[in-house]
């Protein structure tokens, strides 16, 4: 008997309905790997990520939160600290115009930190560095010719497989990002740092309503719904004298 022919995309039916990929558990895998390679093969921001040629579905985490708060402005200056793999690099040098694509805009300067080496991007300067190193604010300033604009952080540490561990120590990066922040940062800047939720931020929280006039919780679509990830967006910096109040 001859088979029907598949149905066109868009069309009503079975045919309509996108597709899962499952995977087999190979030997030597652990159950965990294979739920993760089978998530990223169902990850729709995983293809997209592929097909507009960004190097990791977080760009369009980014590229949301900027959409929802816009902080990433023609002409501006941008340091994206742990920038690897390089996914937010290339949404802030288009977005500030560091890569130079509209000639009718200011251009703008985007410079990326990180402990390992990481391909160059079109637009972006990267550093090796470690930016908790004394003197690593003034190194940034003097590269930059300048004080930052924004300042990016997606850093998460290696997960232990602790919750409570785990959310310390991304509160711990977020703290430290935040005190880079308030050395490199304009006044009117922003920062935007990545947390876990729950309830050790508090501190974090209040210093960072002292210092900026605004802070907010943003949680792009991009993020996994499962996941406990979430970003603190400050704006409205208002200036490393408002430390010592």
């Amino acid at each position: 008997m001859a088979r029907k022919p598949p149905a066109k995309p868009g069309a009503s039916g079975r045919g309509a309905r996108a597709l899962s990929v499952r995977v087999k558990t190979a030997r030597g895998r652990k159950l965990s790997s294979t739920r993760w390679l089978e998530r990223q093969l169902n990850d729709p921001y995983v293809a997209r990520a592929r097909a507009e040629g960004y190097r990791s579905r977080a760009a369009f985490k980014l590229a949301e939160i900027d959409d929802k708060v816009a902080f990433l402005h023609s002409g501006g200056r941008v340091v994206d600290l742990g920038c690897a793999p390089g996914g937010w690099l290339q949404v802030a040098a288009r977005r500030v115009n560091a890569d130079g694509a509209d000639a009718g805009r200011p251009r703008g300067r985007v410079l990326g930190i990180d402990l390992q080496e990481v391909d160059p991007v079109p637009g972006a300067e990267v550093h090796q560095l470690d930016f908790l190193e004394e003197g690593a604010d003034a190194a940034v300033k003097e590269l930059l010719g300048g004080q930052a604009d924004v300042v990016l952080s997606d850093m998460a540490a290696a997960a232990s497989g602790h919750p409570a561990t785990d959310h310390l120590r991304i509160v711990a990066l977020c703290e430290a990002a935040a005190e880079f922040a308030r050395d490199v940062l304009a006044p009117g800047g922003a920062l935007v740092a990545k947390v876990l939720r729950g309830g050790a931020e508090g501190s974090l929280l209040a210093e960072l309503k002292r210092d900026f006039a605004k802070v907010r919780h943003v949680k792009p679509a991009a993020s996994r719904a499962d996941s406990a990830e979430t970003y603190l967006v400050a704006t409205g910096f208002r200036g490393s004298g408002s430390t010592e109040a």
